[in-house]
């Protein structure tokens, strides 16, 4: 009898463990088609806000997609105007600016030498190349700038999804039939999801606005291409404040030297201190956070599935699942695996959300 359970829970693990392989493998074939709906997903969370609070206003729900869809298609041409023609110039000097990031790390390696500090510039170049970074952010940008050409198709996709939600909580009632539990998880689930991404969204903005006012106090040439590299990447906890820093900081080394370049990096320390150390906790709470080593996992495994789009949507889609997973005793463990670390008596410091009983 043992020995048959046995087989059965490893059968069953083997099974979890194959489906899981088919789920990760058609997300990886079907990126391409994939990737505009679950942007349009995430602009739809951000908007629905918006749209009901003009719908509490006595404004028709087609009226109120219309404004919010404006506002949008505004904000998309603004960034399809910044990422297009800043990125091809970018791209277009980008070698020059590797060339002299090289220039510069040479002529370190002989400082060293003569300091009587021995080191391999052959090696030092294999290893270490200072145009990587640059070359990762004129990547990521360009995919940015790649997924802006699906405008139309993601748009679209906003309006109905952004029509449907209005009449989304009678459809789940409906379809599961479950009285009201089913309705209450999935309204639990919708309130945290659009409370995190509304938040992001906002310190992620005030990250590229200030970003955006040093990078031109400094006098760092594409300022606003950095502080919109900071908007996007301040998704990324923990990691994105440094992947964003780094291109910005190697610029002022190219053009002005180390001393700017300490000023940059500096500034980028205040502002993401302040921001995501002080005020982003304040108002999110710490209840939806992720551990470091998930936050690490889930940058290699999306952006592997994704590509570079994948590191942008790596933690919002963690967190989305970790949510998911909180709404259910089943599945409240993987939550809690996901979440923040805790102390040798499994008390965590963070509030914890209760699951709901099946």
């Amino acid at each position: 009898m043992e020995e048959q359970k046995s087989v059965a829970g490893g059968s069953r693990i083997l099974l979890s463990l194959a489906s899981f392989v088919i789920i990760v493998a058609g997300l990886k074939t079907s990126a391409s088609i994939l990737l505009p709906f679950i942007f349009a997903i995430f602009i739809a969370v951000m908007g629905g806000p918006a749209v009901f609070w003009l719908k509490s206003k006595k404004v028709s729900l087609g009226v109120a997609v219309i404004l919010v869809v404006t506002a949008m298609i505004g904000i998309l041409f603004l960034a399809g105007y910044v990422v297009g023609s800043s990125v091809n110039e970018f791209v277009q000097v980008l070698p020059s600016y590797n060339a002299r990031l090289q220039e510069i790390l040479e002529s370190w390696i002989e400082w060293m030498d003569s300091k009587g500090v021995n080191v391999s510039g052959s090696i030092a170049l294999e290893y270490f190349d200072p145009g990587a970074a640059m070359n990762l952010a004129a990547r990521l940008l360009n995919s940015v700038g790649g997924l802006l050409t699906n405008a139309f198709l993601i748009l679209l996709t906003v309006i109905f999804i952004l029509l449907e939600a209005w009449s989304f909580p009678g459809k789940v009632r409906k379809a599961f039939g479950r009285g009201e539990l089913t309705l209450i998880r999935f309204e639990e689930f919708a309130s945290k999801l659009k409370r995190y991404v509304a938040i992001k969204t906002a310190t992620s903005l005030a990250t590229g606005i200030c970003v955006g006012i040093w990078g031109m106090i400094t006098g760092i040439d594409y300022a606003i291409l950095w502080a919109l590299l900071a908007f996007l990447l301040n998704y990324i906890p923990n990691l994105g404040s440094i992947f964003a820093a780094v291109p910005a900081v190697l610029m002022a080394l190219i053009q002005y030297g180390l001393g700017r370049a300490l000023v940059v990096a500096i500034g980028y320390l205040v502002i993401n201190v302040v921001i995501s150390n002080f005020l982003e906790p304040r108002f999110m709470g710490r209840c939806l956070g992720l551990s470091t080593l998930a936050v690490f996992l889930s940058l290699v495994v999306w952006a592997w599935i994704f590509g570079p789009l994948g590191m942008l949507l790596a933690v919002p889609l963690t967190i989305t699942l970790k949510i998911a997973f909180e709404s259910g005793s089943k599945t409240h463990w993987i939550a809690v695996l996901l979440g923040p670390p805790v102390d040798e008596n499994g008390d965590s410091s963070e509030e914890e959300p209760t699951p709901t009983d099946s």
